[in-house]
């Protein structure tokens, strides 16, 4: 028996497979109940270290290393319920407490998934689980208070063995970066109801939520209560402010605003924030050695009596080789794993050390994998129906959001297709991350011919609802107020191959704003109705053309707004597209053209614990106005 200086009892796991003997030894007892002495006694590294549990010592030592292997299960999927009295090192005299897999009731669903699904699936299942959302509707009732400044875990699994038990390789799948990044910033969630929708929105902070709210008339912030309160209070503030001084001074700097460009790249630009993650390299999920055969065990029970060559399990567990001696490697290392999931422990007594009868012949001969008498774990294998519905969910997400590179958004879409099959109507739950809602359906083709140099021949709708066509050679695509907006150049004609001549309109009216010809056109996205590329007869000279000019061009409408803040180098002020900006006081005062007075009302009140007042006299008005109807709406309900 292992025993250290200060008398207290050791672990000593020289196999390193005492995980996996844990749950050999319960799925072969199931259903009945096993005593902490039966496991102790049955698992052969806790008896080795522990022995008899004879001293109050090798009691409080075996507890604490069998709740640690226990929550190391539990997180993957594989969950063991107790039945009390539960021990502790405190309750000396005391019966053992009895413990067995708990399976759970709802059955499993099984799918095959193709390589090709691997990275997508990776990123959804990274995704969904950073949700957390449980599967009990009213658990943020129940549940004990939590602060929102406490960062999102990942739920407590529903019994079962999860993705791992039916697509292998996950572990081993790259997630993007950038991705990654913007996930793991919006920290807190919320449940927010949309014309009595349910909502999980994933959120950076209180502004943000508050941000996403207001942009959706009628929503209404459910859980958690910390979330509501924070919204409260920039409703309030917003309903004390005051009417802001208009004058400019003649010492001011203007926001530079990220977009999508075809040569020049400006800050922020998506392509070069993807060049520069090249350079990093790409987020590897990574475990060790014995996670890696507890994955192999799972995803052999759930096969049973199906092949696998040996090389493709070692690219699925542990990664694609770079040449043939890593293969080698990577197979004597499967091998190893699978020597270690059929060996019976050394004085041959331990119950159920052995998860696999192997066809050894068939293994030996022609390096196949099949694998028989997993102990019953089969009955695990899958995912349950109310995390797949949150798969789904983050599927049809990533394909719809620029989260992804358009090949994976490409995958991601048929993915979702298969598994909405699977899904009962209704049941998929809707999620959202602030700032990322989904692109209009014409991003992706505007988005190509950017990067192609190609001309667009779209049908939109103008401002009268009419249906136009019109070639173009779309040049920027940016975020303004909110909406997606393309800016296309109109000046196409002596590219224009002769059948598509008669779509080329170049508006020679002057703009009443800098005195140019409108050779520029800036729309909404969502107006694009239908697009195709075409290949320019030569190349175009397209001018550069910064994102606030083009504002300019288009907001002849627009209002001119101006706000100030209570301290200098606020960052939600730079994403303000063509705004200027000049000191005032301890703040800056802030100076922009408006089209949309209903996002300046949503912007301004989401940031009203920094704002304190407002201009023109009208939409100050509006605020107020906006900000007490919020809080009627709340105290009502």
């Amino acid at each position: 028996m292992a025993e250290g200086t200060s008398g207290r009892r050791r672990f000593s796991d020289k196999w390193g497979k005492h995980e996996l003997d844990v749950l050999a030894v319960l799925s072969s007892a199931f259903p009945q109940w096993l005593t902490s002495r039966q496991i102790a006694q049955r698992v052969k590294a806790y008896a080795d270290s522990y022995g008899e549990l004879a001293d109050q010592a090798a009691k409080a030592a075996f507890a604490k290393q069998f709740q640690r292997d226990r929550a190391k299960l539990a997180a993957m999927g594989i969950a063991i319920e107790s039945r009390q009295p539960e021990y502790s090192s405190k309750s000396e005299g005391q019966d053992f407490a009895s413990y067995r897999l708990q399976l759970g009731d709802e059955p499993r669903i099984r799918l095959m998934f193709e390589p090709e699904d691997m990275p997508v699936l990776a990123a959804a299942n990274y995704l969904a689980r950073s949700m957390s959302i449980s599967s009990e509707p009213d658990q943020s009732q129940l549940a004990q208070h939590a602060s929102r400044t406490t960062p999102r875990v990942p739920q407590t699994p529903i019994p079962g063995l999860g993705l791992d038990s039916i697509a292998p390789g996950l572990g081993t799948q790259p997630i993007p970066d950038s991705l990654v990044k913007v996930i793991d910033s919006r920290r807190f969630a919320a449940t927010v109801d949309v014309d009595g929708e349910h909502l999980n929105v994933a959120y950076t902070d209180s502004d943000d939520l508050a941000m996403f709210v207001l942009e959706h008339p009628g929503a209404t912030i459910v859980s958690p209560q910390e979330a509501v309160d924070a919204y409260h209070r920039r409703l309030h503030a917003a309903s004390r402010f005051t009417l802001a001084d208009e004058s400019a001074s003649p010492v001011s700097a203007s926001v530079v605003s990220p977009s999508i460009s075809r040569d020049v790249r400006e800050p922020g630009d998506p392509e070069s924030i993807k060049a520069q993650n090249k350079k990093n390299g790409p987020a590897f999920q990574t475990g060790s050695e014995v996670d890696r055969r507890l994955r192999l065990m799972l995803f052999l029970s759930a096969h049973l009596g199906e092949e696998f060559s040996m090389s493709e399990l070692a690219e699925r567990f542990i990664g694609k080789p770079k040449n043939d001696d890593e293969l080698k490697k990577f197979v004597n290392i499967i091998h190893k794993d699978i020597n270690t999931l059929t060996t019976v422990s050394d004085d041959g007594e331990m119950a159920g050390s052995q998860f696999f009868d192997i066809d050894w012949p068939l293994l030996d001969a022609e390096g196949i994998v099949s694998a028989t008498n997993s102990l019953g774990l089969e009955r695990l294998a899958g995912i349950s129906p109310q995390y797949l519905s949150m798969l789904t969910a983050s599927v049809s997400y990533l394909a719809h959001s620029p989260l992804l590179p358009d090949k994976q958004r490409g995958q991601a879409e048929s993915l979702y297709e298969r598994l909405r099959r699977h899904v009962s109507p209704g049941q998929t739950p809707w999620l959202s991350l602030t700032g990322y809602e989904l692109e209009p359906r014409s991003f992706s083709i505007v988005k190509r011919a950017i990067n192609t140099d190609s001309l667009l021949d779209m049908e939109y709708s103008d401002g009268t609802g009419s249906t136009r066509r019109k070639l173009v050679a779309p040049a920027k695509i940016f975020i303004d107020e909110g909406v997606y907006y393309a800016a296309v150049y109109t000046d196409v004609g002596s590219a224009a191959p002769k059948d598509k001549k008669a779509y080329v309109s170049k508006d020679k009216t002057i703009d009443k704003a800098n005195g140019k010809p409108r050779i520029w056109q800036v729309l909404r996205l969502a107006r694009i109705e239908k697009a195709e590329l075409v290949k320019p007869t030569k190349q175009i000279n397209i001018p550069n053309m910064p994102v606030s000019e083009l504002r300019k061009w288009s907001f002849d409408n627009g209002t001119d707004a101006v706000f100030i803040t209570d301290q200098r180098d606020l960052a939600f002020i730079k994403t303000l597209p063509g705004a200027t900006v000049e000191q005032c006081g301890a703040g800056e005062k802030v100076h922009l053209t408006v089209s949309s007075d209903s996002w300046f009302v949503a912007f301004c009140i989401a940031h009203a614990r920094h704002i304190t007042a407002v201009a023109p006299e009208t939409l100050r008005t509006m605020i107020v106005a906006r900000a007490e109807r919020e809080l009627s709406i709340s105290e009502n309900k």
